[in-house]
């Protein structure tokens, strides 16, 4: 199947053209290395060509690396280092033709892994200045390392410092950034690129162009940094790249603490190609690439991504019949931290808001929020001044309900409180009787809230997690009453705004939050047995988390921690009891960073430290004997593993997929190792009962294994292999 089309124009320039077809994103399959061979050196042997444009057929996007099902099929390390080499040589031959001949590339849409590793293999480059068009080697993402000569060629474009921050964080950049980096030669409108990139093909096969790189383009203030002059330096001789390495390995680990080799991997093939020539440093990009591939932790990044993708498919719903609504107009009670944040995420997306709050006061406090977050994207470059006028614009306010009654969803954040919500159901149902009622409520039972509507089947729980525009997980709530409709339109409109939306039915807590609240209770029961609060939140940190349960409870607010567990204890009884006495942290009035002290005290720095004084509120006093730090994380851990296998067990969750993905994106629990159904699928269910009886006998009830784990644990079986469970 060929993936290119070539059009040689009387003016001597061929037009090949990328295109898989039947797909609409262009990827790197097998067969293309082939294909590309053949066909540039063809080119380059044409006495009829002068020049070569590379472009996508596709209409918004270039080449978005290589195809990742493909690489999920690969069994062995052998197998993707040929497959590595195999690029490497198609880029070198795409390299070699424009030393014979220049090869323009236009690129308009996603230049991503392969596809940027392909534009950097041609002699110019030439992008779009559309906002779609984004550049960068996203491979870390997936536990993977450029593998067509990415870590080479990078480096030597642009340098070492700068090649290192694009592949070891993955980050990708705009056209104009990618501009004065040096990664494009040109930055032009979509509407003249194939037109301008033609252009220079023929000035360059001509000598009426020259090629000038290797100038670092830097603004008067950032020369007087000391680290960027110190950067050129250290670039610029043996010693200072050998402390430059060092230095990036030394930052790289304190943000990975070795759970993640593929940055590694990435930060030595280019030490190896800078020190020891591209021969060497291709040879072991080919061979880390390949390692990388089959090790476990690129096959559970692999599988969430697989999982997000899934999703973005998935109504929300089993009902086909069920259509959306479309959403013209959004309107959002309550304008304090989480209502202003859906308020900016929602705006942001191009939905006009209205936004309501009790007084001007909470309505200016709303808006300075979503200002601020505007401020820093214009002052970051990813916004115009311009484009940040018009979404405020989409932004409106009140203090009643005038411009809500043509709201088609309004999205309450009002009070935590039962009869509060059951106020402004009321209130809406009046003020706009054809909307759907969407709750923020991250405990409440959407049923709950719903027995106050007399069209319960627009009532419908949507959960964002904060800080709203960061979060990236939306959980959608589905009460008994809740239509299909309703699910649907909301399902919609969180993917519409940007976020990886799961669906599940309605119970105290939900997934989520049902799930860390164990979580949380058992790190409380280990601190008041008398570990150090530092070694708590080292352990979860070690295994993957990124913060610890003790500080997590100072961030969400201890007063938050203490009504939710209490909601628990209340749903699920002794086996969600809080540890006694840990409301004296409230009484006390240790609420966490909101009332600068919890576990740690909050003041000026920005280093946080241990309160030692917190400790005088338990049996222990200030004499600490922490677990090892194995045994606190694996007690925390296997009491959200348990708890999740309660909520697919009792049809909470609608699959193990859904399960991993909600804990990975809305409470951060590790992504290497796949989320809590991919770790005890991992372990094996007969080893997670095991341990959890150990525990059980130990400390009790708290640690009883749920019943589909046990059921598991008998039959061998695995979540990833079980059904689906459908909605209700």
């Amino acid at each position: 199947m060929s993936v290119l089309r070539i059009e040689t124009g009387p003016d001597g320039v061929a037009l090949v053209l990328y295109d898989v077809p039947g797909e609409a994103v262009n990827t790197l399959r097998h067969g293309f290395q082939e294909e590309f061979e053949a066909a540039f050196g063809r080119l380059a042997e044409d006495s009829a060509v002068k020049a070569i444009l590379l472009a996508s057929a596709k209409p918004d996007s270039f080449v978005a690396g290589a195809d990742i099902e493909m690489l999920s099929r690969i069994k062995t390390a052998a197998e993707a280092s040929a497959l590595a080499r195999g690029g490497q040589q198609a880029m070198q031959r795409l390299e070699d033709a424009g030393k014979r001949k220049p090869v323009v590339v236009a690129i308009h849409g996603a230049a991503l892994g392969g596809g940027l590793e392909l534009a950097l293999a041609c002699t110019y480059r030439i992008a779009s200045d559309d906002r779609r068009t984004q550049l960068g080697q996203p491979e870390v993402q997936l536990g993977l390392i450029p593998g067509a000569g990415g870590t080479q060629r990078l480096p030597h474009l642009i340098g070492i410092a700068q090649a290192l921050d694009l592949i070891l964080t993955g980050k990708s950049v705009r056209a104009q950034k990618a501009r004065k980096l040096g990664l494009v030669d040109e930055v032009v409108p979509k509407a003249i690129l194939l037109e301008v990139a033609r252009r220079r093909a023929r000035e360059l096969a001509a000598g009426e162009l020259r090629i000038e790189r290797g100038k670092v383009e830097l603004k008067l203030p950032k020369l007087l940094r000391t680290e960027v002059l110190q950067q050129i330096a250290l670039e610029d001789n043996p010693v200072g790249r050998k402390i430059l390495f060092q230095q990036a390995r030394k930052a790289l680990l304190e943000k990975t603490r070795g759970h993640y080799p593929a940055p590694e991997r990435a930060l030595e093939a280019i030490r190896i190609g800078t020190e020891k020539g591209p021969e060497e440093g291709y040879r072991a990009e080919a061979n880390f690439f390949g390692e990388l591939v089959v090790s476990d932790v690129s096959r559970r990044l692999v599988e969430i991504f697989f999982a997000t993708q899934a999703l973005k498919k998935d109504t929300g719903v089993d009902d086909p019949s069920a259509r959306p609504r479309k959403v013209e107009k959004v309107a959002m009670l309550g304008a304090g931290l989480m209502g202003a944040g859906i308020a900016y995420v929602t705006a942001d997306a191009g939905i006009p808001v209205r936004l309501k709050d009790k007084d001007d006061a909470a309505l200016g406090r709303g808006l300075k929020q979503i200002a601020g977050i505007l401020d820093e994207r214009a002052r970051r470059k990813r916004l115009s001044p311009r484009e940040r006028e018009e979404k405020l614009a989409l932004l409106t306010v009140t203090t009643d309900y005038s411009g809500i009654r043509n709201a088609d969803v309004v999205i309450e954040a009002v009070f935590e409180d039962l009869s509060t919500k059951h106020a402004v159901v009321r209130e809406v149902e009046r003020e706009a009787p054809n909307a759907i009622f969407a709750s923020n409520t991250s405990s409440i039972p959407i049923g709950l809230i719903a027995e106050a509507a007399s069209r319960p089947q627009n009532v419908v729980g949507m959960h964002f997690f904060s800080p709203v525009h960061k979060m990236p997980l939306l959980e959608v709530i589905r009460g008994r009453s809740t239509g299909a409709e309703s699910v649907a339109t909301v399902v919609a409109l969180g993917k519409r705004i940007g976020k990886t939306v799961i669906v599940v039915n309605d119970g105290p807590g939900f997934y989520t939050s049902r799930i860390l609240a164990p979580y949380v209770n058992e790190a409380a029961f280990i601190f008041n047995d008398g570990a150090a609060v530092e070694d708590i939140d080292r352990a979860l940190v070690d295994f993957g988390f990124p913060v610890g349960p003790m500080q997590l409870l100072d961030e969400v607010g201890i007063d938050v921690g203490s009504k939710v567990a209490h909601i628990m204890h209340e749903a699920f009884g002794a086996r969600l009891a809080p540890p006694a006495g840990f409301e004296k942290l409230v009484e006390s009035g240790r609420l966490g960073r909101k009332s600068k002290k919890g576990f740690y005290l909050y003041g000026e720095s920005k280093e946080k430290e241990v309160d030692r004084t917190v400790y005088e509120l338990t049996a222990q006093g200030q004499k600490r004997s922490s677990p090892t730090t194995g045994e606190i994380a694996e007690r925390c851990v296997l009491q959200m593993v348990n708890e999740a296998a309660h909520c697919l067990g009792e049809g909470i969750l609608r699959s193990a997929r859904d399960g991993d993905v909600g804990a990975v994106f809305g409470l951060g629990w590790p992504p290497f190792r796949g989320g809590p159904f991919r770790y005890a699928d991992s372990l094996g269910a007969a080893q997670v009962v095991e341990r959890l009886r150990r525990y059980q006998e130990k400390f009790g009830v708290r640690f009883t294994p749920a019943p589909k784990l046990v059921q598991l644990a008998g039959s061998g079986g695995k979540f990833h292999q079980a059904d689906v469970v459908k909605t209700r």
